[in-house]
């Protein structure tokens, strides 16, 4: 079994203390970088910027952690956030004392709610740890609830979202929704009740999306009659016998207790059952609809090395699937998550349940997106930029 033992998504709960300790890695160089944006008194009074950051790197081959001390310059606040952009390779893996998120180069740090208000010269401290592949420039577009550090106060504008998924270009398929004009889906996505058809619907949302204007939502209800998807049959027919999928999804409810799954695909080498990822116990999950079969396991140890999903955010959904070794992978917002990865090697806890059916080599025919429930839960979803290759795509 290979993967990382302890997963990392992209959006961190809050932490009292910095994520584990710098690795002792060989020839690792240790560089400390302490920059200061907008400092009081680098100015004239009346040009004084709002607010000063100071960001203290300490670095190693491939990592580093920073501890960020923001100072509020301008009106006290009760809650604060500061976003920058990195200029390379940089992705967040932790954080402490801070909501962080990343999509892109781009960074949001949420306050933690106790250390949320900020008077006139008030500071505070948070910190992160992150990866990098070929440069960790110094970020230098500080902004604190809109207002640049480096400014005069007025506030950054806000870009306006591309109407189009970003990681697209290697993708077999690839789907914003911008092209669905009706209420309900159609043309390369159609509405399917999969059992019969009751409460759960599927429509075309104009209200809500990850980029652009437009994504499906889904409300799904609690009974076995609820069950209600969006389907696609032409993207995984054309990425072939090792499919990546990519999408966005927001929803309204955490993970229930009970099972239930938001994503299917017909298995054609399994008489055309399922196989469904959602969630059991709070957690992600995979399940194999013929056999009942779970990743990771339902044991309190399986369920530890899986993840929650967020509630009303987007979360980017990856998996890979692969026919020809029977193998799969599952990252939530670019962290692979331990417990939903399978690779051939039985082990405890994780996938030695799903591999007790020998050379099992999957057939996706389809993909769906929606909603069961096999215990009564409901929830509302909405999904947006989905792509399907070959290769991974990305978030």
């Amino acid at each position: 079994m290979t993967g990382p033992a302890n997963p990392r998504p992209t959006t961190f709960r809050s932490l009292s203390w910095p994520y584990g300790v710098i690795p002792a890695v060989i020839g690792a160089v240790l560089l400390v970088v302490s920059l200061a944006f907008g400092v009081p008194g680098a100015r004239s009074a009346s040009a004084a910027p709002p607010c000063a950051v100071a960001y203290s790197l300490n670095q190693w081959t491939g990592g580093f952690t920073a501890q960020v001390t923001v100072t509020n310059n301008a009106a006290p606040v009760t809650s604060w956030t500061l976003t920058w952009t990195f200029a390379g390779d940089q992705k967040v893996t932790s954080a402490w004392n801070a909501q962080v998120t990343q999509s892109g180069q781009a960074v949001t740090a949420r306050d933690s709610g106790y250390n949320g208000t900020l008077g006139t010269g008030g500071s505070t401290t948070f910190g992160f740890q992150a990866t990098f592949g070929t440069q960790n420039a110094v970020p230098g577009d500080f902004a604190l609830n809109g207002a640049r550090c480096d400014g005069d106060g007025t506030p950054t504008p806000t870009p306006t979202p591309p109407t189009t998924p970003t990681s697209c270009p290697q993708a077999a398929f690839c789907d914003g929704f911008e092209g669905q004009t009706g209420t309900t889906p159609s043309g390369d996505w159609q509405p399917s009740y999969p059992d019969c058809q009751g409460t759960g619907t599927v429509a075309v949302d104009h209200t809500q999306a990850h980029t652009g204007s437009t994504s499906i939502r889904v409300d799904g209800g609690g009974s076995y009659c609820d069950h209600a998807f969006a389907v696609n049959t032409t993207g995984v027919a054309a990425a072939g016998s090792v499919i990546y999928v990519r999408y966005y999804v927001r929803h309204t409810q955490p993970l229930p207790a009970g099972h239930v799954a938001f994503t299917t695909l017909t298995d054609a080498a399994d008489g055309g059952k399922h196989l469904r990822l959602g969630g059991q116990n709070q957690a992600l999950q995979w399940n194999r609809e013929s056999d009942d079969a779970t990743l990771p396991e339902q044991s309190p140890a399986g369920v530890a090395m899986s993840v929650p999903l967020p509630v009303n955010q987007w979360s980017c959904l990856e998996f890979a699937i692969n026919g020809t070794n029977g193998t799969m992978s599952t990252w939530l917002n670019g962290t692979e998550v331990a417990g939903l990865h399978l690779d051939g090697t039985p082990t405890p806890d994780v996938d030695r349940q799903w591999l007790s059916r020998a050379n099992w080599r999957p057939h996706p025919t389809d993909l769906r997106l929606g909603w069961e429930s096999y215990g009564g839960a409901r929830d509302t979803l909405w999904f947006d930029d989905v792509a399907v290759g070959s290769s991974r795509i990305g978030c």
